[in-house]
């Protein structure tokens, strides 16, 4: 009975916020690792990229340039997190997540990206960026959709519960 009790009371996550909050972070941190990865030189792909249609390519390559791009890559991913809380939050495990990455990095690599000539195409770009992007974006899915099959579903159950200390 107390246990019932204690389900029924269970406060409830809104989807909306967060997604919301989810996907700023997720910009923050996977902007800030593809920021690090241009500057190592593992990828051409420059920080701005998404906002390559909006801004001048040699402006996106300036200090400012680089913050505009993290805010764009921030704003995508707000809106990427909102699609995967609204529409796949009741999925378990990563695989989703991973699979989301994938989706997007075809997407934005494979689609929008000759159309809108936001990067090179793949096959002038050289392995190492097109495997560092890969990997960003894979690593991008998984924290995005990880994170919400944690707070939606029964997977936070299987983690070991902590002792009082």
């Amino acid at each position: 009975m107390a246990q019932q009790k204690n389900e029924n009371t269970k406060k409830k996550t809104d989807p909306v916020w967060f997604a919301l909050e989810l996907g700023f972070f997720a910009g923050l941190i996977w902007g800030a690792v593809h920021g690090f990865f241009y500057f190592m030189r593992f990828t051409i792909v420059i920080p701005g990229f998404l906002a390559e249609p909006f801004f001048k390519h040699a402006y996106l390559k300036t200090q400012p340039g680089y913050f505009i791009g993290w805010l764009y890559f921030t704003v995508f991913s707000v809106i990427a997190s909102l699609l995967y809380v609204l529409i796949l939050r009741k999925l378990k495990g990563p695989w989703p997540g991973i699979l989301y990455g994938i989706w997007w990095w075809v997407v934005i690599y494979g689609v929008l990206s000759p159309s809108l000539m936001l990067t090179e195409p793949l096959r002038t770009m050289g392995w190492t960026s097109v495997i560092s992007e890969f990997c960003l974006f894979v690593l991008w899915g998984l924290f995005i959709g990880y994170t919400t099959a944690l707070e939606f579903t029964e997977d936070r159950l299987r983690e070991p519960e902590k002792s009082p200390a």
